[in-house]
């Protein structure tokens, strides 16, 4: 067995592929019978599934979904090969609805527009929460002066109304330094970005536009890193990937001052940052048999532990239960997003709409 990553594997440029191709030389036998499992077991995979999985979207659901990708391909007997783009949730939506992807990675429920535009393409899709993040606040290790940010300072900051206006940082707090603020931050396709946006602004893509915005994590950490007045944000397990190299903002949001570490991201106190990550998956591909596989191994315990391993943080076994029957039972349409976002947990979502 032996697994080739034609392509750097984190954080690619916006549009561009990184693929994974699984190529396994023996061949094992299925046993009879055709049913589905109730449950997805580590290591029970079928040996003889072959074909191709097409994925793309979010740049912070990458690094689960490569490291999902790369476990199956030991646990599997056939060949698969599976690409995946990033290209921001919101890119990865859009092909997705034009049926041009199997799997879309998105960091924030599908929105109403892109659920209607699926839906008038004929496309059908099951919405699976899989892990959980926190937008993480980052300013330059060398920056002494933030102790702690509030979510009013940060809509001082990135609020539309603060460009070219908001530019030293004495002007978000008189003692704070007579210097230039410098930001980083996704780009606008980003669902990270929407998501920072509607809770800090109070609007989905509301943001002043003098930042510097890559789909390219790499590009934010060493602008940040590169500059003592910077300030970026993008998803935990990034920042836990360059903790040498950043220093994350305690952030207030009427509690506390907060760091986002994984007990405060799972039990919502780092508020409002915290969130729960998705794939969607078209109801068509999941109909075959290797991406249908592929999505139980997503769900299963050692998907689990894979969003750990990656800087992730797993929901309650619970969670993955109701998420798997539901893709079990083939249910289709948005819990999360679309033009009826239910309210409460994750867990609390699901039970109540089984």
């Amino acid at each position: 067995m032996k697994v080739i990553a034609q392509a750097p594997v984190r954080r690619a440029l916006p549009g561009a592929l990184v693929t994974v191709l699984l190529l396994l030389a023996a061949t094992l036998t299925i046993a009879c019978g055709g049913a589905s499992r109730p449950t997805a077991t580590p290591g029970a995979v079928p040996g003889n599934l072959a074909g191709n999985i097409n994925i793309d979207g979010s740049s912070t659901v990458f690094p689960i979904t490569e490291a999902v990708a790369e476990e199956f391909g030991k646990r599997t007997g056939g060949k698969v090969r599976v690409v995946v783009g990033v290209s921001g949730t919101g890119g990865g939506f859009t092909k997705f609805c034009a049926g041009e992807t199997d799997i879309s990675n998105a960091s924030r429920p599908i929105k109403a527009v892109e659920a209607s535009a699926c839906a008038k393409a004929g496309i059908e899709f099951i919405e699976l929460p899989v892990a959980i993040d926190g937008l993480t606040v980052m300013v330059n290790p060398q920056n002494n002066f933030i102790q702690c940010l509030t979510v009013a300072q940060l809509k001082t900051i990135w609020g539309p109304a603060s460009e070219g206006k908001i530019i030293r940082w004495n002007q978000v707090r008189p003692e704070w330094p007579n210097e230039t603020i410098r930001l980083y931050g996704p780009g606008t396709d980003s669902g990270t970005f929407d998501y920072f946006t509607e809770v800090i602004t109070g609007k989905a893509q509301a943001s002043r536009g003098d930042f510097t915005a890559s789909e390219d994590d790499n590009v934010l950490v060493q602008g940040i890193a590169g500059d003592r007045y910077s300030l970026g944000y993008f998803g935990y397990a990034y920042y836990q990937e360059n903790t040498g190299r950043l220093k994350a903002a305690p952030i207030d949001g009427g509690a506390g001052c907060i760091s986002p570490t994984e007990q405060t991201i799972n039990d919502g106190s780092y508020k409002p940052l915290s969130r729960p990550l998705f794939i969607y998956v078209r109801k068509e591909a999941a109909a075959q048999p290797h991406i249908r596989e592929f999505v139980r191994s997503y769900l299963d315990a050692g998907g689990q532990k894979l969003v750990v391993e990656v800087g992730y943080i797993p929901f309650a076994s619970r969670v993955y239960e109701l998420a798997l029957a539901r893709f079990e039972a083939g249910k289709t349409g948005a819990l999360f997003g679309g033009d009826n976002p239910r309210r409460g947990t994750v867990e609390a979502v699901l039970t109540a709409n089984p």
